[in-house]
């Protein structure tokens, strides 16, 4: 019994971090900029016009930068959220649309991340395991189709080498400052016919394994790819869903040094029961 307990105590700080995972889907959300006839959305204005204040979700913080320029009216960079079901309209007005239409498997709200430098804050004591992301309907259409700014991704015949990838990039410090931790890149859309692999353009969640980042504090995106002018840089919009941000619990060093020690405590018990029986029946002896 004595062994099972000293096994219980060993197995709880494990268990205690375990518990501690958090995964990011943002349906807890409910405030919103706008709401219409294919579903709300929040792009960062609150009604109190300019403002950096960005939004938290289950204690990680993403970047929100709304903007009102007197001409051109409000525009937004870095994170919006979203709950936008519109995966038939091609024009730059369905900025809010995941190409999928909802989120993974079909829940409410996701995020739209929006040009190079949108960031998040991850939560305290967490690290970064994985996402689910997708393009919006808006790029999707631009790379299948092309406009009036955009190519036509693979050309008239489907050849020509086009792609368009996000790469995430880990910090040190929050607010996407001090060292660089790693950075991983996710294709969203490949023409580049690698090792032959088919061309794709994403239209679905697809997983991306962040776990190369490390110890990461913030995170930021950046994306490249191949329709690009010197002028104007990337022609083709920036934007990307991301949905279902998986985080894990980094155990604290007093939590391994506990453990160490109930390991030491454990060996040491039964080494002693080893060499001293607890009882003098067991070596065939009876009272006198």
């Amino acid at each position: 019994m004595k062994t099972i307990t000293i096994l219980s105590l060993l197995l709880f700080p494990l268990a205690h971090v375990a518990s501690a995972a958090i995964t990011v889907s943002f349906d807890e959300l409910s405030t919103y900029t706008e709401t219409t006839a294919t579903g709300s959305y929040f792009n960062g204005n609150s009604g109190g016009g300019a403002n950096a204040n960005g939004w938290t979700s289950r204690g990680a913080f993403f970047g929100n930068t709304y903007s009102v320029d007197p001409q051109y009216g409000g525009f937004w960079s870095g994170w919006s959220y979203s709950n936008v079901n519109d995966p038939a309209t091609a024009s730059y007005t369905n900025q809010y649309a995941s190409a999928t239409g909802t989120g993974v498997g079909g829940s409410g709200n996701y995020a739209i991340a929006y040009d190079d430098g949108a960031y998040f804050n991850l939560p305290s004591d967490q690290r970064i395991d994985s996402l689910s992301i997708s393009n919006t309907t808006y790029t999707y259409f631009t790379m299948r189709d092309g406009n009036q700014f955009s190519e036509k991704f693979g050309g008239p015949n489907g050849s020509e080498p086009d792609f368009f990838k996000v790469t995430f990039n880990g910090f040190s410090e929050l607010g996407a400052a001090g060292s660089s931790t790693g950075s991983t890149d996710f294709y969203l859309a490949d023409f580049r016919n690698i090792n032959n692999t088919p061309n794709y353009i994403v239209n679905d969640w697809r997983s991306v394994d962040l776990t190369g980042l490390g110890n990461a504090r913030s995170i930021s995106l950046t994306f490249d790819g191949s329709d690009a002018d010197i002028q104007f840089g990337l022609n083709t919009p920036k934007f990307a869903a991301v949905d279902n941000i998986v985080f894990s619990a980094v155990p604290e060093p007093g939590s391994f040094a506990l453990v160490g020690s109930l390991v030491i405590a454990l060996t040491l018990h039964r080494s002693r029961r080893k060499r001293f029986p607890a009882s003098t029946k067991a070596r065939g002896y009876s009272p006198s």
